[in-house]
C-alpha cells in the first residue's frame, strides 16, 4: 500500500521537477554576460547546478506540499537573482555574487538606493504578479498530503533533497577555487556553482590580522606636536574628472579642483576597487591600507568583519599621535554597519545625517556645501588637539535619474547640448550639477583650513565613477580611475612635479607620511595591543 502511494507521489513530482530543472538552465542563459553553455561546462559544475535544483525543489515541496507551486516559487526567486545580476552587471560591471543576498534586506531598509535601478514600475508589477501567483497556486493546487500519507510524501522528497545535497558537495569538491573576479567566475562556473563557491570561500575565509595592517606600526611619541597639522580627508561620492572622457563638458566645471591640483603636494590617478557603487571597498582600502587580496572572499564587503573585529587604521594611527578623530557622513550611521565599524577603526566621533537638517539637502541628499560648513565649524572648535576629519559625501549618490535636469544649469554645464536634452545627457547633466557643488566644496574646505590656527592638509579623492549607463553607451566607458590630491595650507604656488598614481590602499599611508613627517619605518612601536573582538 505504502509503495503504491509513493509511486503516485513520484508521478506527481517528476513533471514539475523536470520542467523546473530545464527552466533553471534557460533562466541562467538569460544572464548578461552569458555564462558558458552548460553542455560545454564540466560535469562537476553541472552537478552543482542540478543538485541545487534538487535542494530547492525538495525543500520547497516539503514545506508547501504543492510541487507546481514550489517550482513557480523557486523559479521566481531564480529570476529575481538573474534580473538583479543583469542590472548589477549593467550598472556596476559586476554580476551577482553570494554576498549580494544581504542587499535584498538593505533594499527594504533603504529602497531609494536600490529599487530605482530596477525600475519602480517593474518592482511593483513583479511584486503584484508574485502575490497573485502565490494566492492562485495555494488555492487551486491540492497539497500532496491530501492525496497520500505523510510517509509516502516524505520519502521521495527526502531522497531527492539528500541526493541534491550529495551532488552539491561532490561537485564543489571537484571545482577549482574561485578567482574572485566575479564576471570571469560567473562565465566559467555558471550561476548556481559560482554562488556556492563564493559562499563556501566566504565561510572558510579568515580575516586579516593586525600584523598585516600597515597602520599596526604606531608612533613612539603619542603626544601631538604643536606643528602637527589638521587633516581633512574627503571621500567625494562618485567623483571623477569627466572632461577627458566627454569633450562636451567645459573646463570651468572643475575650476577649483584644477587650481588645487596645481598647488597640491601630491596628486594623480587613484586605482579604486569599485565601479558605480560598493563605496566601502574603496573606503576600507584607504582607511586600513590593505589591498583586496588581503581580504580574500571578504573583500566584497569587509565591513562585515570590521563590525566585529577592528584593525589598526589611518584613524587609529592619527589617534595614537594625539589627534582627535572624527567622521562626517551625512547618511544613516547604521548603513553598512558603520556605527559599529568606525569605533573599531579608531574614530572617536561619528557625525551622521541626524546632525543635519532638511535645509541642508540639495537634490536627494545632504549637499556637499552643508558638509563643508560642518567641517568648518569643527575646525573652529579648537581644543588644542589637531583634528583628523574623514568626510564621506552623499550629494552625488544615485539614482541620478530620480532628478530632472535643470535647463539653465544644463546650458552652463553642457553648452553644446540642445534642450530638451537627449536621453544620454539627462543623468549626465544632473551629475555635473552636483559635481560642480563638490568643486565648490573644495574651495570652502581650503578656506576653512587656511583660517585655522594650525597648518592644514586637505586630501581629496573619488570613491568610484558614477552610474551613467546611457552616457557610457553613447560616449564609451571611462577608465574607472578617480583623481586624488593632497594639498597643504603652507604651499600656494603651483607644483610642477609629475603625477604620482596610487592604488586606493596606498593613499592613507601617503597622507599620513605628509602629516606626521615620517613613513612606516622601524622607528615605530609595534607593541600596542590588538583590537579586541566585539560581539
Amino acid at each position: 500500500m505504502i509503495s503504491a502511494l509513493i509511486h503516485d507521489v513520484v508521478l506527481a513530482l517528476w513533471a514539475p521537477f523536470l520542467m523546473g530543472l530545464v527552466a533553471s538552465f534557460v533562466m541562467e542563459a538569460c544572464l548578461r554576460p552569458r555564462p558558458t553553455y552548460f553542455l560545454k561546462r564540466s560535469l562537476a559544475f553541472n552537478g552543482v547546478h542540478v543538485g541545487s535544483w534538487c535542494l530547492l525543489f525538495g525543500i520547497f515541496s516539503l514545506a508547501l506540499q504543492r510541487p507546481w507551486f514550489a517550482v513557480v516559487l523557486a523559479l521566481s526567486l531564480t529570476l529575481v537573482v538573474v534580473q538583479s545580476s543583469n542590472t548589477k552587471s549593467r550598472t556596476l560591471k559586476e554580476p551577482f555574487i553570494c554576498h549580494d543576498f544581504e542587499y535584498f534586506w538593505d533594499a527594504i531598509r533603504h529602497p531609494r538606493l536600490y529599487v530605482p535601478f530596477f525600475g519602480i514600475g517593474l518592482a511593483i508589477a513583479a511584486s503584484t504578479a508574485g502575490a497573485l501567483a502565490i494566492a492562485a497556486f495555494w488555492y487551486f493546487e491540492l497539497p500532496l498530503v491530501s492525496r497520500a500519507s505523510a510517509l509516502a510524501v516524505l520519502t521521495p522528497l527526502l531522497i531527492l533533497t539528500v541526493a541534491g545535497a550529495f551532488l552539491v558537495v561532490w561537485g564543489l569538491k571537484q571545482c577549482p577555487p574561485p578567482t574572485f573576479a566575479p564576471e570571469a567566475d560567473m562565465h566559467a562556473f555558471g550561476l548556481f556553482t559560482s554562488l556556492w563557491l563564493y559562499g563556501v570561500a566566504l565561510f572558510r575565509s579568515q580575516p586579516p590580522t593586525s600584523t598585516q595592517a600597515p597602520f599596526n606600526q604606531r608612533p613612539i611619541n603619542r603626544r601631538a606636536q604643536p606643528e602637527c597639522p589638521h587633516v581633512v580627508l574627503v571621500q567625494s561620492e562618485s567623483f571623477f574628472d569627466p572632461r577627458p572622457w566627454c569633450g562636451e563638458i567645459p573646463q570651468e566645471v572643475l575650476s577649483h579642483f584644477d587650481e588645487t591640483q596645481a598647488q597640491a603636494l601630491q596628486q594623480g590617478a587613484l586605482r579604486v576597487p569599485a565601479w558605480g557603487a560598493n563605496t566601502v571597498r574603496t573606503e576600507c582600502a584607504v582607511l586600513t591600507g590593505l589591498p583586496a587580496s588581503a581580504w580574500g572572499a571578504r573583500q566584497f564587503n569587509p565591513y562585515h568583519t570590521l563590525a566585529r573585529q577592528g584593525l589598526p587604521s589611518l584613524a587609529s594611527a592619527f589617534k595614537a599621535c594625539g589627534y582627535r578623530t572624527i567622521c562626517v557622513h551625512p547618511y544613516h550611521s547604521t548603513f553598512y554597519k558603520r556605527d559599529r565599524v568606525f569605533p573599531n577603526l579608531g574614530f572617536e566621533t561619528f557625525i551622521d545625517v541626524s546632525d543635519f537638517t532638511t535645509e541642508d539637502k540639495l537634490g536627494q541628499y545632504t549637499g556637499d556645501l552643508a558638509v563643508a560648513r560642518k567641517v568648518g565649524r569643527l575646525l573652529e572648535d579648537d581644543d588644542n588637539r589637531p583634528l583628523f576629519i574623514f568626510v564621506m559625501t552623499m550629494e552625488n549618490h544615485g539614482p541620478l535619474h530620480l532628478e530632472a535636469p535643470n535647463e539653465p544649469s544644463a546650458a552652463k554645464l553642457l553648452p553644446a547640448a540642445r534642450w530638451p536634452l537627449a536621453t544620454h545627457l539627462r543623468d549626465l547633466a544632473v551629475y555635473l550639477k552636483h559635481l560642480s557643488e563638490a568643486d565648490t566644496m573644495i574651495e570652502q574646505l581650503k578656506a576653512s583650513l587656511t583660517r585655522a590656527p594650525r597648518a592644514g592638509l586637505l586630501a581629496f579623492y573619488g570613491d568610484h565613477v558614477p552610474i551613467l549607463p546611457e552616457a557610457y553607451a553613447h560616449f564609451g566607458d571611462p577608465r574607472g580611475e578617480t583623481p586624488y590630491m593632497i594639498w597643504s595650507t603652507e604651499r600656494k604656488s603651483p607644483v610642477h612635479g609629475s603625477p604620482v598614481d596610487l592604488k586606493a590602499h596606498e593613499l592613507g599611508s601617503a597622507l599620513f607620511e605628509r602629516a606626521v613627517g615620517r613613513g612606516m619605518s622601524s622607528e615605530w612601536n609595534k607593541a600596542a595591543p590588538e583590537p579586541q573582538e566585539q560581539e
